[in-house]
């Protein structure tokens, strides 16, 4: 099995690195022994009877095929689209596959893209796609020789269509569920042939969600929603600053309110727990504490960019280096510029929350997370417990955009927990909390130049500045100074350039804590180049478009879909006053994408978003519609960071507090979106992501006069460009 350090640093793109725990990610999680099938996602559950061929399918008697999911739902439509994967391929009645989440089991539930049981990096399709269709290949074909074996007629007369064993000759059938038990007693069926795409009956079509009755009735559950017999409610106030302390706390006041349970005072926080919410709010607005600020109460966002500023003219490690980047190019013009991107919160609009119970033998919790391992691991190390002493129940997340991936609010919550004798607390933060306490996204400066040659661009220099989320949440994947999250969307752009350097320089913030933000690297580097892929075309007088399809070589699905964009966008066509068009193309996470914007500049100076056009090239389109809700809801996160995204720091304190100061695009703002799906062949892509970072492409087409540009990243060297 290759490791992370297996992979050398020069020229390695997160998607190598991470493809390199595919071949071991797959026996992890799909052979399960025989004496280990009654653990796989089945606690104490009596199996007599069933077919449980591996970790993800079991099929009882009476026919109904359970799915136990790997990857959480945080509205991205992964229930629905992994379930029509393993219906289709198991040949599975889609109306009788019924969903039950894993449990906390990095053995048997590891994402093969990433070596750890997590959902993101888009790709939960791309992860499971091959593996789930050789699981239900193997399932199928097993099923198929139980019933031949029932009839005593050779496997190969057999078929399976619709959750029936078919023999064709005779017209006999016999449901899966009659199946079961036989087929539980049969050796699984190896390297079972799966489907040919031609016969695909449920994959390619927008089928009803899973997740949506129960959303729209009120029956779905959320974190938020855990109600447990005898539960308290608690929210909390951490130190405002990072690394601060508590030093003082006069709980009087909240005490004397009536429903307040109790005040608990931790080193770095402080939480109070009533009978219910509301109580427990008025207790905690009720405290007085005073805190002792630490070595960060100066800090601020101006030492923050002076900082990344001052680190920024060290040289870099090199990522990837084609030919020379640097070297003279007679009758060259060399164009250079920088970018800056600020801090960014995720803003999710389920506040972060968690229910945690510690009992003598054990402890368990409920929330929504997107790494159900790692929370039970932070929470057994809290409480000094065997991981396997804390069950993790999981839920629908109300949003997750990478700030579930952290597991910070499961180990504050089962601090707070551990003072309550076994009384159940639900913990929940409030907005102005769950803003303030953010993992934001990392704030970068990028350095890029450029030569500009009669044959078009001869070299392009990159260097992105900034945190490291990788070096922490992964360390293995952070190898010789290369976080190869930091650099995806640059060491593999779609332009074929002959000389071509990209370098990585880690600075870390101390002030702040950074993570995963949806778009990771993407949507920092694609706004950096693409910005500047205009600057050059105008710099070369040639329109943006027809000066990016001239560098493509040989990548045929990104020229069809900019083709395609700029056709169905009106490129080239009159715009009126005060407006313009800009143009991105990016090829991130196995998916190719083009997005033309089209904005005005009010008279006042205020930005509107009129029209976004995107393309998309995904491969095979599991589920369509969830594409195209993908894309829309990432074309919305991406343009209210462009527009009004900034997380500032005075005092070591985050100013934002909510979305009046932090602001995402209101329904009357949200432009007109089209977005085009290509029918393609190819293996899935990921699309969770990529129109967070496909949004807000530079304003390249003026009118003339040319308006103020109408999106931050005609700023350039020297000043900030969101």
């Amino acid at each position: 099995m290759r490791t992370h350090a297996d992979l050398a640093p020069a020229g390695v793109s997160r998607r190598a690195l991470l493809q390199g725990t595919l071949a071991g990610g797959f026996v992890l999680a799909f052979h399960v022994p025989g004496a280990a099938r009654a653990q796989a996602g089945q606690g104490a559950e009596d199996l007599q009877g069933r077919f449980v061929p591996n970790a993800f399918i079991r099929i009882d008697r009476s026919g109904t095929t359970t799915l136990v999911m790997p990857q959480v739902e945080m509205g991205q439509g992964t229930y629905t689209s992994i379930a029509m994967i393993l219906a289709e391929e198991l040949d599975a009645d889609f109306s009788r596959v019924v969903l039950r989440h894993a449990p906390a089991d990095e053995k048997l539930y590891v994402n093969p893209l990433l070596g750890i049981q997590t959902t993101g990096n888009s790709n939960s399709i791309r992860a499971f796609w091959k593996p789930l269709r050789s699981a239900a290949a193997s399932a199928r074909a097993t099923l198929v020789q139980a019933g031949a074996a029932r009839w005593q007629v050779p496997a190969s007369e057999c078929s399976a269509s619709k959750g029936h064993v078919v023999h064709a000759r005779t017209g006999r059938e016999l449901a899966y569920g009659e199946l079961a038990e036989a087929a539980a007693a049969l050796p699984p069926v190896k390297d079972a042939p799966l489907k040919d795409p031609a016969r695909f009956t449920l994959i390619g079509r927008s089928l009803k969600r899973l997740d949506t009755p129960g959303k729209v009735n009120g029956t779905a559950a959320f974190g938020i929603d855990t109600l447990l017999p005898g539960m308290k409610f608690a929210t909390l106030a951490a130190s405002p600053v990072v690394g601060g302390k508590v030093r003082k706390v006069d709980d009087r006041a909240a005490r004397a309110i009536p429903g307040v349970h109790k005040v608990v005072v931790l080193d770095d926080l402080v939480a109070v727990v009533g009978d219910h919410m509301w109580a427990a709010k008025q207790g905690l607005a009720a405290l007085k504490v005073a805190w002792d600020d630490g070595p960060h109460g100066r800090a601020s966002s101006q030492g923050l960019w002076e900082q990344l500023r001052t680190a920024s003219t060290r040289p870099g490690v090199v990522a990837k280096s084609v030919g020379d980047a640097r070297k003279h190019v007679a009758g060259a013009v060399r164009v250079a510029a920088a970018y800056e991107l600020p801090l960014l919160a995720h803003a999710t609009m389920e506040p972060l929350n968690c229910t945690v119970q510690v009992r003598r033998d054990g402890c368990e919790v409920w929330l929504g997370t997107q790494v159900m391992a790692r929370v039970q691991q932070a929470v057994a190390k809290v409480l000094a417990l065997p991981p396997e002493k804390v069950t993790v129940h999981n839920h629908l997340l109300g949003g997750g955009f990478g700030r579930r991936l952290e597991a910070d609010m499961a180990a504050s919550a089962a601090r707070i927990a551990q003072r309550l004798e076994g009384i159940p607390v639900k913990v929940v933060w409030s907005r102005e909390e769950d803003m303030r306490q953010d993992y934001y996204r990392p704030m970068y400066r990028d350095i890029v130049s450029a030569t500009l040659g009669k044959d078009g661009v001869e070299s392009f220099d990159y260097k992105v500045c900034g945190s490291s989320v990788v070096a922490r949440f992964l360390p293995a994947a952070f190898q010789k100074g290369i976080d190869v999250d930091a650099v995806d969307g640059a060491v593999d752009m779609p332009y074929a350039i002959p000389n071509l350097r990209i370098e990585y320089l880690r600075v870390e913030p101390k002030a702040v804590r950074t993570g995963f933000w949806r778009g990771v690297g993407c949507n920092n580097n694609v706004f950096a180049i693409e910005s500047f892929m205009d600057e050059l075309a105008a710099r070369a007088g040639k329109d943006p478009i027809a000066f990016r399809l001239a560098m493509l070589g040989k990548s045929p699905r990104m020229k069809a879909v900019l083709e395609l964009a700029a056709a169905r966008s009106g490129w080239g066509q009159p715009i009126g006053p005060r407006a313009g068009r800009g143009v991105c193309a990016q090829a991130v996470f196995h998916s190719f994408i083009a997005t033309v914007v089209e904005a005005e500049v009010d008279p006042q100076g205020e930005v509107r978003v009129r029209k976004v056009t995107c393309v998309v090239d995904t491969g095979i389109a599991v589920h369509p519609d969830t594409v195209v809700a993908q894309l829309e809801g990432g074309i919305v996160f991406g343009l209210s960071a462009a527009l009004h995204g900034d997380i500032s720091l005075k005092n070591g304190r985050i100013e934002q507090s909510n979305f009046h100061d932090y602001r995402v695009l209101r329904m009357n703002e949200v432009p007109r979106i089209d977005v085009h799906v290509l029918r393609s062949g190819e293996a899935p892509g990921g699309i969770g992501e990529t129109g967070t970072a496909a949004a807000p492409p530079r304003c390249a087409t003026r009118s003339t006069p040319p308006p103020a540009c109408p999106c931050d990243g005609c700023r350039s060297t020297g000043r900030r460009s969101r």
